[in-house]
């Protein structure tokens, strides 16, 4: 009898670096600006659990928007 498992296929496995675009670099001062907005999100609502990543995408959101910049400005 044979000690290989069943279905000895080798599935992909998913990259682990999610969210990550080739070129792409990380700001550390801009995620440390995120991470701290995030977090006030998260007392704001009460220190309520199960949130994370919508008060991450929140507050990248709200950095964004202050980002943007008109001409004449």
């Amino acid at each position: 009898m044979s000690s290989k498992p069943r279905g000895s296929r080798q599935s992909k496995q998913p990259s682990t670096e999610v969210g990550r675009e080739e070129g792409s670099e990380v700001n550390p001062a801009r995620e440390q600006e995120i991470r701290r907005r995030a977090y006030e999100l998260y007392l704001e609502r009460g220190e309520e659990p199960g949130h994370d990543l919508e008060d991450w995408l929140q507050a990248e959101r709200e950095l964004a928007s202050h980002e943007i910049t008109y001409p004449g400005e």
